[in-house]
């Protein structure tokens, strides 16, 4: 399987995604589920195929730093070179939410999980359409899918597209960093 994306997938991933759409789709350990951010519906949809509590927050993906400014603050240049010293790759930093960020982005937390992703389609994805919410498809409390077989068994029939390719070959999925701190909140 590829890491890249066929354009005729990418231009379907594109006006799913304009149209409110929920894809499943390789992401660098596992397979994930993604829509617009700023699209509260697709985020509520996204969050009950999960089964997920919007409280939880959700990850964003971006495939350079400049699609984030509008859901973070900036923090002070040292925490900013901890992120960017990581980035691309396949690592999640906290970084405090700017204020008009969206709450169903954010849930009950002052901050918001960011990645600038290396997996060529991820970056493709988010090239095309910005950033983009990515959390692990699957039902809360169960296994992340871990091939397109375990999507189509699990959530087959709630996504409106399911993109083919490889994972990024990570055994799990990203740590994830306060960027304030340093401090690793998951492993």
């Amino acid at each position: 399987m590829s890491f890249d994306i066929a354009p005729w997938h990418l231009h379907k991933a594109g006006a799913a995604l304009a149209a409110g759409g929920v894809i499943a789709c390789p992401t660098e350990a596992v397979w994930g589920l993604s829509c617009d951010p700023m699209n509260r519906a697709a985020c509520m949809r996204l969050l009950e195929i999960k089964q997920r509590d919007w409280r939880k927050g959700l990850i964003l993906v971006a495939a350079a730093f400049e699609q984030l400014p509008l859901f973070v603050d900036l923090p002070s240049n040292n925490a900013m070179r901890r992120a960017t010293a990581t980035w691309p790759g396949p690592a999640t930093w906290i970084f405090p939410a700017a204020a008009d960020a969206p709450p169903w982005l954010t849930g009950d937390h002052d901050g918001i999980a960011v990645r600038v992703t290396a997996h060529p389609l991820m970056r493709s994805l988010c090239r095309r359409f910005g950033a983009l919410v990515s959390t692990s498809a699957n039902r809360s409390g169960r296994p992340a899918a871990r091939s397109i077989t375990e999507v189509r068994l699990q959530l087959g029939g709630e996504v409106d597209m399911i993109i083919p390719g490889a994972l990024g070959g990570l055994a799990k999925p990203t740590t994830i960093r306060d960027v304030m701190t340093g401090h690793i909140l998951r492993r």
